[in-house]
């Protein structure tokens, strides 16, 4: 029996794990001992992704639709030569940029990258990522407050911190590692902030139950309050940030006696919070969905690291403004999809950046793109259209998972070409392909992955391959020898060869992993960025900023702010109630296209969509708990729930869980000014009761 070490491709985390495999089968998985990210522990999903494609296999070998609308089963070779010649035919009818992709966070890092230099470098296409649903916000609040995409924490902070606010986030459901961390930090207050009494609200210490998006508004009170009393780090401000000046002033009108008409939450509370802030020697403020997936979301983030700028705690063990990662990967998607910056997080627009990568991947820098890509939501409205004429889909379900997700139906039908690429041929996505290239599941693949903390770990394949299956890295390189690429895919041979072409685009960057070697990766702890030539491991655990030296061109991190947006999707007379969506339960994932092969998942959540209703609402309309209802959103659609009754979301508001198609038909399609995040945690609704 053989004993290999791999990682999780769930959740931002990124546990690794422990396989023992015989005669090509898993007999057992174990969380790996020892190890800085997970240490012996894991959630039910990664316990059981040795059940992955046992009950749903994936196909055997590519399919595609033929005149009658039939999908047949092809050779690998000839689903190359046909992916190839109808891209290149429709960019030759319509233009080189007819043709997208969508990448995913489920990917590992070097097959992200492959992807890019093929649709974008050589085909001269748009492509974004699912990570756009879930960490761009993060990303645009990084870039701009300091002056690159970079969380500065480590995932020991948890353990280190003696007060921890946590801003729209339920690590209890979404990220169980980083729960067991608070959870065994006994010396912390825990402060949730969130409308919805979640499973964590349940067990802090203090639950903020503010109104649905007044988050911000709540943070500058704070802010000013702060302020007001002189509870601020003087030093740090003068010294390390930019902006403050004009904050003070900006904050003034954010007074306690509007605080709770605004928020819901009392003056007496929002003077306890800033009291826990002001006596808190670690102070470490942590944020996900809840605070990216809104329409003024980028200020939001900043309004939490402004927090933490203006009280000095960042760069210090136990600190930090940190934004929680949603996917597996989502890290490497921001770093080296080559969708909205170059190779490493580079400009476009930088010439000796453009040289130094151009140089890396061995061809003419002319070759590279001149801007970053449209963003998901452009390219699902260019497609609707009739723009973009062929989209390439990777890992990803967005009939399911996009927004109002009904328009991608539309898109779908517009399009000369769907490609859909997945471990599954029965996605809500899959059922719509022209061509279908199946490719195999992580427990099959080499690579690495980079966690919500910027550690890079290593995924090292379990299971050998059967005959005719083929990984995503070795689709992405038959599609791009089909597509007549040559000497332009030569430094992407293997995964390897992949990965030293990435280390060399980020020298001299702040994600600098020069030092790092790939074999290094594999059966081990794994390693944060930066790490640069010369560099010597002395810890398994490290945090930016501990300089307090930023990555703008004065070193200085930006506070920034601005006026508080209008709800574009409130309550009207018409739909009084307001929808929040999230994460259901530990077991269920994203659309559940994989978690479904688990059987205690399978044995113990609801198998319809189902949504709370707050108590006082359900007797005042005479709905019990198990009934069916239908809920109408603003955006015009309609679906049916399973009713819930239930006191832990407040009165006028509802909550469901993403996991069913028919709750993000009723999200809007309306996004962040900045990073083009959808917002999914706020839409106007009415009930009907379903006699």
């Amino acid at each position: 029996m053989k004993k290999i070490q791999s990682t999780c491709n769930y959740c931002s985390i990124a546990c690794n794990l422990d396989f023992y495999v015989e005669n090509n089968k898993i007999v057992k998985v174990h969380p790996t001992e020892g190890h800085p990210i997970n240490n012996g522990f894991c959630c039910i999903k990664g316990l059981n992704l040795d059940k992955q494609n046992t009950i749903i296999k994936t196909p055997k070998g590519p399919k595609i639709k033929n005149e009658n609308g039939v999908m047949e089963t092809v050779s690998w070779d000839k689903a190359f030569e046909e992916t190839a010649k109808r891209i290149k035919d429709i960019q030759e009818k319509y233009g080189k940029e007819s043709f997208a992709f969508i990448s995913t966070g489920q990917l590992d890092t070097t097959e992200m990258a492959l992807i890019g230099h093929i649709g974008r470098t050589y085909l001269g296409g748009n492509g974004d990522g699912n990570t756009r649903l879930c960490m761009a916000t993060s990303v645009v609040a990084h870039k701009q407050s300091f002056g690159f995409d970079a969380p500065p924490y480590s995932l020991k902070d948890l353990e280190l911190s003696d007060t921890i606010f946590l801003f729209g986030a339920n690590p209890v459901v979404a990220h169980p590692i980083i729960w067991g961390k608070i959870r065994d930090n006994k010396n912390a207050k825990i402060i949730v902030v969130d409308p919805r009494k979640s499973e964590t609200a349940k067990n802090a210490h203090i639950w903020v139950d503010i109104k649905p998006k007044a988050d911000l508004t709540l943070l500058y009170t704070m802010a000013n309050v702060l302020i007001e009393k002189n509870w601020i780090d003087k030093e740090f401000i003068e010294n390390n940030t930019e902006g403050f000046s004009e904050f003070k002033e900006f904050v003034k009108d954010f007074t306690l006696d509007k605080v709770y008409d605004e928020t819901g939450i009392s003056k007496e509370r929002v003077l306890e919070l800033v009291d826990l802030i002001h006596n808190g020697k670690k102070v470490s403020f942590w944020w996900t969905m809840g605070v990216n997936q809104s329409y003024q979301a980028v200020r939001t983030a900043q309004g939490i690291i402004n927090l933490a700028l203006i009280t000095g705690n960042i760069g210090k063990p136990g600190t930090g403004p940190n934004s929680i990662t949603g996917q597996c990967n989502a890290m490497g998607s921001r770093l080296f999809s080559n969708t909205t910056g170059l190779y490493g997080g580079g400009d476009y627009g930088n010439e000796s950046e453009r040289e130094k990568v151009a140089n890396a991947l061995k061809i003419d820098k002319d070759m590279l793109p001149t801007k970053p890509t449209i963003p998901y939501n452009m390219i699902i409205e260019k497609a609707i259209k009739g723009e973009i004429k062929a989209l390439w889909i990777v890992a990803t379900n967005p009939v399911h998972s996009w927004t109002n997700n009904e328009s991608f139906k539309k898109a779908i039908e517009n399009l000369d070409l769907f490609i859909v690429q997945d471990i599954y041929d029965d996605t809500d996505s899959s059922v719509y392909a022209d061509i279908l290239l199946p490719s195999t599941s992580t427990l099959k693949k080499e690579g690495f992955l980079i966690n919500t903390e910027r550690r890079l770990t290593g995924l090292q394949p379990v299971l050998e391959k059967e005959e005719n299956e083929k990984d995503d890295y070795e689709i992405f390189l038959g599609v791009g020898n089909a597509l007549g690429m040559g000497d332009a895919l030569n430094v992407w041979k293997t995964k390897e060869s992949a990965f030293n072409v990435l280390k060399a685009c980020t020298k001299g960057l702040p994600c600098d992993i020069t030092g790092v070697n790939y074999e290094d990766l594999m059966n081990s702890k794994g390693i944060q960025w930066p790490f640069k030539e010369g560099d010597k491991l002395t810890s398994n655990e490290r945090r930016l900023f501990e300089d307090g030296q930023f990555f703008t061109p004065n070193k200085k991190a930006k506070i920034l702010f601005e006026n508080i947006s209008e709800n574009p999707v409130k309550e009207t007379e018409e739909y009084p109630y307001i929808l929040n969506t999230g994460r259901g339960t530990v077991g269920q994932w994203h659309t559940q296209t994989r978690t479904r092969e688990i059987a205690f998942t399978n044995n113990v959540v609801e198998k319809e969509a189902y949504v709370y209703v707050n108590r006082e609402d359900a007797e005042k309309l005479g709905i019990k708990t198990n009934d069916y209802i239908n809920l109408s959103s603003i955006n015009g659609n309609k679906s049916k729930f399973v009713a819930k009754v239930t006191d832990d979301v407040k009165k006028g508001q509802l909550y469901a869980p993403l996991h069913y198609i028919e709750t993000n038909a009723l999200t809007p399609s309306v996004y962040d000014t900045y990073s083009k995040e959808p917002s999914y945690k706020t839409v106007a609704v009415n009930i009907e009761i379903i006699k």
